[in-house]
């Protein structure tokens, strides 16, 4: 499946991701003062409309928006060091090889200049480049910061880099971007074949601290060189998200930036790309948490599975780097370091990899989709309650008072994570090591035994007077117990 691609390039600083955000009407890519916060592709899918004159009976069209790195980043004095000091101007070759790619599959590319700044070199040097590489004719001139009227004269100054009158506009206040959407559907294709992805299409978000390698992993799975890979640590910003086929099969990758202690976050910058790897998390199906073998498991390593757990996300543990390792080091004693590492894991499975050398990558993708598959189960009632009656047969909680426990119904509520509902006699005697028991075994008897299990303990509620006059009312109310 492919739907028509729209670049949109310019320098630094001219509100390329603003833009961005305002046509998908999302939060997709941060924004931030500070010159060079993209330095991938950052995509969004929206969808077109027809013109508003006329429209009615007029097909949607679907495009994906791709925001790039700013053109000419960390040239100028002050942004080409980060806070420890890294040469940041060794990632604008392959920043601008992003530009390039991105402008070389784009249907369309929008070229973005600041109309309160007015035009500078950077934009003619660009638009030397669009004609260089043979991608003029598919250049959509746009004058951003137009935030009233009376900055369109300074917008349409633009018209003297050569691709016609700029269309007007304002990420910031809306100005003038319905017109620019009808624009844009009337520049792009319309294929009967081209349809949005699958709302099926499985989202794994890639997490971990810093320089594990998530970058390289999703440049693996995907292919090609998707996002930049690079020793400078945190180069990773936003969220990136990479959809790609493996065996007829749908995925979303979702790169996040990389995690460290709190109290060294470097700027707002940072502590955004934290949340949006929070979200990341929240919107995947599965995760795959990144570890490097070649360093110890960490406090943020341990944070990041605390988030995993609270989140009850399908979670594969992906040890990279694993060809660097020691020959005297085991996978077993590996596993054994891990267990003992990550305690509340232990039932996520962990594939040993090399994203540099593509070793393993496919062994990840398989068991992302059983992770997938074992999350979406959905038990009978019927065979729940057997199951459960058997493990509390076999050992039931205890209780100082010699209180009995009893399960009276059980029942799952909901899949992915797979949730199940245990209406008791008396939840404090399930809680702590049972519950935990509990779950240990219906892993053992149910088919999501590599999944995390959202257990809820409720107390069965005697029936009101006016419940059992009325059988509805009572049958509402069992319901909603459940």
């Amino acid at each position: 499946m492919t739907v028509p691609q729209i670049a949109i390039v310019g320098r630094p600083n001219v509100g390329k991701s603003s833009l961005l955000n305002r046509l998908a009407r999302q939060r997709v890519s941060i924004v931030a003062p500070a010159a060079g916060v993209t330095r991938d592709r950052v995509s969004a899918l929206i969808e077109l409309d027809g013109p508003l004159e006329g429209s009615k009976g007029t097909p949607s069209k679907f495009v994906e928006l791709v925001d790039t790195g700013g053109y000419g980043v960390y040239t100028a004095d002050g942004q080409r060091f980060d806070d420890v000091g890294a040469d940041l101007t060794i990632l604008s070759p392959q920043i601008e090889d992003q530009i390039r790619v991105a402008m070389d599959q784009a249907e369309l590319v929008l070229l973005v200049v600041d109309a309160q700044s007015g035009i500078t070199g950077l934009e003619h040097a660009m638009a030397a480049m669009l004609r260089q590489q043979g991608v003029a004719g598919k250049v959509l001139l746009v004058a951003n910061k137009v935030d009233s009227d009376k900055w369109i004269a300074h917008g349409l100054e633009a018209a003297g880099l050569g691709f016609g009158q700029p269309m007007c506009v304002s990420a910031r206040t809306g100005y003038g971007t319905r017109e620019l959407l009808d624009a844009l559907y009337e520049r792009v294709s319309l294929d009967p074949k081209r349809e949005p992805e699958s709302p099926q299409e499985m989202k794994i978000a890639i997490v971990s601290k810093r320089n594990a390698g998530k970058s390289t992993l999703v440049n693996a799975l995907a292919g090609e060189p998707r996002v930049i890979v690079s020793e400078i640590a945190g180069t990773t910003r936003d969220a990136i998200d990479v959809r790609f086929e493996i065996e007829g099969r749908t995925m979303l990758a979702i790169d996040t930036a990389g995690v460290r202690k709190r109290k060294s976050f470097a700027d707002e910058i940072e502590l955004y790309a934290y949340h949006r790897m929070l979200a990341a998390i929240r919107r995947a199906d599965v995760v795959l948490f990144l570890i490097d073998a070649q360093r110890d498991v960490s406090q943020v390593d341990k944070r990041l599975s605390k988030e995993l757990q609270d989140q009850f996300k399908p979670t594969v543990i992906v040890v990279n780097k694993w060809d660097l390792v020691d020959e005297g080091v085991s996978p077993k004693d590996y596993l054994k370091y891990l267990t003992q590492q990550l305690r509340g894991l232990d039932y996520a499975p962990i594939v040993f990899i090399s994203a540099k050398e593509g070793q393993g990558v496919r062994d990840v993708v398989a068991m992302a989709f059983n992770l997938h598959r074992q999350a979406s189960h959905f038990e009978p009632t019927s065979r729940l309650n057997e199951v459960i009656s058997s493990i509390l047969q076999r050992r039931g909680p205890s209780s100082k008072l010699g209180t009995q426990a009893k399960i009276l119904y059980a029942c799952q509520i909901g899949s992915s994570p797979p949730t199940i509902v245990l209406v008791v006699n008396q939840p404090k005697l399930f809680r702590g090591a049972y519950e935990r028991y509990l779950i240990n075994r219906l892993r053992e008897a149910l088919p999501y035994s590599e999944v995390p299990i959202r257990l809820l303990l409720r107390k069965r509620k005697r029936p009101s007077l006016a419940q059992l006059k009325n059988p509805n009312r009572m049958e509402a109310a069992q319901l909603d117990q459940r």
